[in-house]
């Protein structure tokens, strides 16, 4: 039998139109469609979840220190919480003691090796994390050799708007994770990307490249992005307080250096980092002690290994003493009130104090979290060049 084309093209329709049809049914088999979450005006937040042979349900997430119950209406659990300030939030279900992402929400991002789920609320601070209409810079991930580890390593690089079509230099900025992430904790959890976008797009701060290394020296990559496979994600690895990362950033610098238009000059480049982050700021700006005109410090760390003699570590105080004398722009350090690390970073000053080493200090509500390291992000970007 010959079917003339334009009844094939029917006949193709009537296909799809069931398929769309029976794959709406799938998703639709409630009577009423639910979603999760829902922000109101007031920024409350509301989760639902259809679990009707649920025993228990609750919401954990970093709004709130303690997990938080569901309450059941017709076999969907329901919280409403009170209204949350402006930020980005993750949270979890935890569904008869099984914590789950919310099936509702297909916004998720990983944090070291756990997913989560996430919203973001209104107000003037998360603006700056939104994608907004504005212009964008392009993001890549970039393989470079690190002849200091003998090996081929992986990073994330943010270029400005307009990087590709000009012919411009700009000044540049390293940002660094803390312990247990990668190349691509800055880019997601600390939405490094859409700061960017958005406070050059308001003018608050100048178009620069941004370079997001993998902190960890034992993997290559971001975990399933290199040949170590599929492997399980730990938080604490071998390279900690080693100083290979340390060490190895000069191969990093060298990399953007030969392959990006940047300013090579001390004046024109940055750095910080949070946490372990943060620890590899103060020792590779010191032990670079000359290459920075710009640190950045978020709850950072300080020496992570107490028994190691590299002299990244054991000529640490002259090194720094020739980072003061070489002289530096700015010297910035953020602390929440309630962080683990508070002692470490107030010792730390108390060093910087001894040596009469000037810096600016930023104290900060809350504890470990992204929401200060975001924060800070918004606050040390306008200093820079």
């Amino acid at each position: 039998m010959q079917y003339k084309p334009n009844r094939l093209i029917g006949i193709f329709l009537l296909f799809m139109l069931s398929y769309a049809t029976a794959q709406e049914n799938i998703e639709q088999r409630e009577k009423v469609k639910i979603t999760s979450p829902v922000i109101d005006q007031q920024d409350q937040v509301t989760f639902n979840l259809f679990a009707p042979e649920a025993k228990e349900v609750f919401v954990q997430g970093n709004w709130n220190d303690k997990k938080q119950e569901m309450k059941k209406v017709d076999g969907v659990w329901t919280l409403t919480t009170d209204a949350l300030k402006s930020d980005l939030y993750l949270y979890s279900f935890i569904v008869d003691q099984v914590k789950i992402q919310d099936p509702l929400n297909i916004y998720q991002m990983r944090d070291v090796n756990t997913n989560f789920s996430y919203f973001i609320t209104g107000g003037d601070q998360s603006k700056a994390y939104k994608i907004n209409d504005v212009a964008h810079g392009t993001v890549s991930k970039r393989w470079y050799a690190s002849p200091t580890l003998g090996t081929t390593r992986r990073m994330t690089v943010y270029t400005p708007p307009n990087y590709e079509e000009g012919k411009q230099k700009y000044p540049v900025s390293y940002l660094l994770h803390g312990m247990g992430g990668d190349e691509e904790a800055w880019e997601t959890l600390g939405r490094a990307t859409q700061i960017l976008d958005n406070l050059i797009a308001e003018g608050k701060v100048k178009p620069m490249i941004v370079v997001m290394p993998n902190g960890h020296t034992s993997n290559q990559a971001a975990p399933g992005e290199s040949a170590k496979g599929l492997y399980p994600v730990e938080f604490m690895l071998p390279d900690v307080g080693t100083s290979d990362m340390e060490r190895s950033f000069i191969d990093i610098i060298q990399f953007v250096e030969s392959n990006y238009r940047v300013k090579k000059e001390k004046a024109s480049r940055a750095i910080a980092g949070l946490s372990m982050g943060g620890s590899h700021t103060l020792f590779i700006s010191s032990y670079l002690n000359n290459y920075f005109d710009y640190v950045g410090l978020f709850s950072a760390a300080f020496r992570l290994r107490a028994n190691n003699e590299s002299p990244v570590y054991t000529e640490f105080e002259s090194n720094l003493e020739r980072q003061k004398k070489n002289g530096y722009k700015l010297y910035w350090i953020g602390m929440g009130k309630t962080d683990f690390l508070y002692k470490i970073g107030e010792d730390y000053r108390k060093k910087l104090d001894a040596i009469q080493m000037p810096y600016t200090y930023r104290e900060s509500e809350g504890g470990h979290t992204w929401s200060n390291w975001r924060l800070y992000l918004t606050e040390f970007l306008p200093q820079l060049f």
